[in-house]
C-alpha cells in the first residue's frame, strides 16, 4: 500500500511538471542588456581552521523486532486523471 501511494504520488508529481511546461506559453519581447561594471583591486579574505575528528564504527547488536505479515487484496478505485491542453500558438 505504501510504495503504491508512493507510485501515485511520484506519477502525479511527473504529471504536474507536465501540465506546467505544456500550459504556459511564454515569448520574449525584449532583449536582456546588462549594466556596465567595473572592479578595481579587492581582496578575498584568508582562513585559518582546526576542525575536529569523526570516526564512524559498526557493532553488532540484538534488538526486538516485530514479525510482520501482510497480506494484499486487488480492489478496483476510481482516480483523477488529467487532460492537458497547452496554449494555442497564434502568435
Amino acid at each position: 500500500m505504501k510504495a503504491t501511494l508512493s507510485i501515485l504520488l511520484a506519477v502525479v508529481a511527473v504529471l504536474g511538471v507536465g501540465a506546467a511546461v505544456y500550459m504556459i506559453d511564454i515569448d520574449q519581447t525584449q532583449e536582456t542588456r546588462l549594466p556596465e561594471v567595473t572592479v578595481e583591486g579587492g581582496q578575498l579574505p584568508a582562513f585559518d581552521a582546526e576542525v575536529g575528528d569523526v570516526s564512524v564504527t559498526e557493532e553488532t547488536v540484538d534488538v526486538t523486532v516485530p514479525e510482520v505479515d501482510v497480506t494484499l487484496e486487488e480492489k478496483s478505485v476510481t482516480v483523477p486523471g488529467i487532460k492537458i491542453i497547452p496554449p494555442s500558438d497564434d502568435g
